[in-house]
């Protein structure tokens, strides 16, 4: 079992065999859970969109692209509106 040896800064560089093993990828967290005198390793996965799809509940019908477009104007114009009547 390959020994990693912890850098100046706090850093573990984990080894290519266990990450594959693990199944380790860029934006996985791994989070240390101490066990009496030893530590537990356990890996939180980062979520991909598709598995986040639906998490969220919908506030109704997806207007589409033009009515997104008109959405943002209006909520651009209200704020450039606020900030020069503030200005007076």
């Amino acid at each position: 079992m390959p020994r990693p040896t912890m850098t100046s800064r706090g850093r573990l560089t984990v080894p290519k065999d266990v990450r594959k093993r693990l199944g380790l990828k860029s934006g996985d967290r791994v989070i240390f859970q101490r066990e009496g005198d030893s530590v537990r390793l356990r890996v939180e996965r980062r979520k991909s969109l598709g598995e986040l799809r639906g998490s969220l509940p919908a506030n109704g019908q997806y207007p589409g692209k033009e009515g997104e477009r008109e959405a943002t104007w209006e909520h651009a114009v209200v704020r450039v509106l606020d900030k020069s009547s503030k200005g007076r």
